[in-house]
C-alpha cells in the first residue's frame, strides 16, 4: 500500500481532530515509512530525499556549518569601524540618533548614555577594502572568501527571544529551527549519520553566560527525527552510544528487533507518524554505534591540519575542536551542523574579555574556510557566522579610556556568509555614523534565513507544515527577501 494512503486508513478520529497534521506532515511519512523496517541494521527509515523530493531550484549548498556566537558579538569593536566616534568620547549619544528606541531595563534607569568609541585599531584589508578590527587577524586572511553584512536587525531585545527567533523564526518556543526544515525538506547524504548535528563549545571570555536550551535545535511540530543531535566532547559523543557490558551486537540486534515490531504494532493500532519515527530514530542509534566512534577519533588528521586550526584543535570542546569536527561531518555527508560558543554578552569589562572570545574562534573559523576550501568543499558548503543581535555605541555602567561594556542593540549588527555562490569580498549595508541605525540595505533575520534556504535551493515560501491550523514556515508569514546582492 502506498505509504501516504496507509497512515490516512489507519489513522483515528482522535488523531484527525487532536493533531491535524495532514499535508506536508502526511508526505513526509515517504521518507519514513517504506518496506523493511524491520530486522535489519542495514535498512535506513529517515535516508534519501526529504519531503519535497527535489529543489525548487539547482542548489548551490549541499551542506551547511553554522557558527553561532551566543550573547551577541560587539560588531562596532570586530567589524562596524566608526573612526569618527573617537571625538565624541564621553559625550551624550543624540536623542536624534536614539529616536526613543527601546532600551533594555539594564541601561533604561541610566542618568546618560556616554558614547563609548572602541578601543581597538582597525585595518581596511582585502579586495573590498574591508575594515577589519586587530582582534580578529586571522579573518582578515579570509575577507575575499566571506561576504560581510553589516545591516541585520531583529526587534527581539533580550537574549532568549532574539536566540529562538534567529534559530526557529519565531521569538515564541516551541517552532522548528533551521537545521530540523533542512533535514525536513531535503532529507538526509548520509544513512549512518544524523542529518543534523550540533556541537557546544567551551569559552574563555565572560564565564556568565545565557543558557542554550535544546529547543534551539528542536524539530517542534516536525517528524522527531529531524531535531538536532548533539554531539558531547568527554564520555559518549552520544549518550548511551555504547552498549552495556555483556550486551553483544547480536542481542542490541535481536532487541531492537523485538521493539520495532511492538512499535509496528502500535502503528497499525493508532496510525501515528511518530511512531514509525521512533522505529528510524533506533535504527539511526544503532548505526551510529559504528559510525560515530570513526567520526569523532582525530588521529587520522594531519599535523598541519592542527597547525592550521591551532593548538585548541586537540582539546575536545573547544570551538576549534568543534570547527574540525564540523568540517569532518561535512565531509560525511551531514546536512547541517551547528557550532555554539556562548560568552559574548560584554556589558562591562568589554576591553578584557571580548579578546579572549576573538582568540577563541578567530583562528579556527579562518581555519575552516581555508579547509574547506583547499579541500573543494567551499563550492558547495555554506558557512554562517554570527550572533542574535549586536551591541550599543554607548556605555553600560562606568565609562573610562581604558573600559567599558556594551547593552543589547537589535536594530543593526554584523553578521558574515561564505561558500556554496556567496559573493566572497563582499561587504553589505551601512550603518549611520554612530552604528546605531541602518541607513542602507536593511537585512531583518527572515531574510538571512530565506537567503540560506536559498543556496539549498528551498523557496522559503514553499517549505511549510501543517500544524494547528497554520502552514508553518521558517520566514513566517510576513515579508521576507533573499539578499541577492552578496550572491555570485
Amino acid at each position: 500500500m502506498n505509504p501516504i494512503d496507509e497512515y490516512v486508513s489507519f489513522e483515528t478520529r482522535r488523531q484527525f481532530l487532536g493533531k491535524a497534521a495532514k499535508g506536508l506532515g502526511i508526505a513526509a511519512l515517504a521518507s519514513i515509512v517504506g518496506p523493511g523496517l524491520r530486522g535489519s541494521a542495514s535498512r535506513s527509515p529517515g535516508f534519501g530525499p526529504g519531503t519535497l523530493g527535489m529543489t525548487h531550484f539547482p542548489a548551490k549548498a549541499k551542506r551547511g556549518i553554522y557558527l553561532f556566537m551566543s550573547g551577541a558579538p560587539s560588531q562596532l569593536d570586530m567589524y562596524d569601524y566608526k573612526p569618527e566616534m573617537q571625538s565624541m568620547f564621553d559625550k551624550d549619544l543624540p536623542d536624534s540618533v536614539r529616536r526613543g528606541q527601546r532600551l533594555t531595563t539594564m541601561t533604561s534607569g541610566q542618568a546618560r548614555f556616554p558614547i563609548a568609541p572602541s578601543i581597538f585599531d582597525f585595518e581596511q584589508v582585502g579586495k573590498s577594502g574591508a575594515w577589519i578590527s586587530e582582534l580578529l587577524p586571522y579573518t582578515k586572511k579570509i575577507v575575499d572568501d566571506i561576504a560581510i553584512v553589516k545591516s541585520i536587525w531583529t526587534e527581539a531585545i533580550n537574549h532568549d527571544p532574539a536566540i529562538t527567533y534567529i534559530q526557529t523564526g519565531n521569538q515564541i518556543p516551541g517552532r522548528p529551527s533551521l537545521g530540523a526544515w533542512l533535514s525536513y525538506g531535503l532529507g538526509s547524504l548520509n544513512e549512518n549519520l544524523p542529518t543534523f548535528v550540533v556541537l557546544n563549545s567551551t569559552w574563555t571570555g565572560r564565564k556568565e553566560a545565557q543558557a542554550l536550551f535544546s529547543r534551539l535545535w528542536g524539530a517542534g511540530p516536525l517528524p522527531s527525527e529531524h531535531q538536532g543531535v548533539s554531539l558531547r566532547s568527554k564520555g559518549d559523543p552520544v549518550l548511551y552510544l555504547t552498549d552495556p557490558n555483556g550486551i553483544s551486537r547480536e542481542t542490541r540486534r535481536d532487541m531492537l528487533d523485538g521493539v520495532n515490531e511492538i512499535n509496528e504494532d502500535l502503528y497499525h493500532e493508532f496510525g501515528d507518524p511518530e511512531t514509525h519515527a521512533r522505529i528510524s530514530q533506533y535504527e539511526m542509534a544503532f548505526r551510529m554505534q559504528s559510525s560515530v566512534p570513526d567520526l569523532t577519533d582525530l588521529s587520522d588528521e594531519p599535523d598541519y591540519i592542527f597547525d592550521l586550526y591551532g593548538p585548541d584543535a586537540k582539546v575536545p570542546g573547544t570551538f576549534a575542536y568543534n570547527c574540525l569536527m564540523a568540517r569532518r561531518l561535512a565531509e560525511k555527508g551531514v546536512r547541517f551542523s551547528q557550532i555554539f560558543h556562548r560568552g559574548w554578552d560584554q556589558h562591562g569589562v568589554l576591553p578584557k574579555d571580548l579578546p579572549n572570545q576573538c582568540k577563541d574562534v578567530d583562528q579556527a573559523s579562518y581555519a575552516l574556510i581555508t579547509d574547506l576550501k583547499q579541500r573543494g568543499m567551499l563550492d558547495d558548503t555554506l558557512v554562517i557566522w554570527g550572533g542574535e543581535f549586536g551591541r550599543t555605541l554607548y556605555c553600560q555602567g562606568t565609562l573610562t579610556e581604558s573600559n567599558y561594556g556594551r547593552d543589547h542593540h537589535p536594530k543593526c549588527y554584523t553578521k558574515w556568509i561564505a561558500g556554496a555562490g556567496v559573493k566572497g569580498g563582499t561587504v553589505y549595508g551601512e550603518t549611520d555614523d554612530f552604528g546605531y541605525n541602518i541607513v542602507k540595505d536593511p537585512v531583518h533575520i527572515r531574510d538571512l534565513n530565506a537567503t540560506i534556504l536559498n543556496r539549498f535551493g528551498v523557496d522559503h515560501q514553499q517549505l511549510s507544515f501543517k500544524h494547528q491550523g497554520l502552514d508553518l514556515r521558517l520566514t513566517g508569514v510576513e515579508y521576507a527577501r533573499v539578499v541577492n546582492q552578496i550572491l555570485a
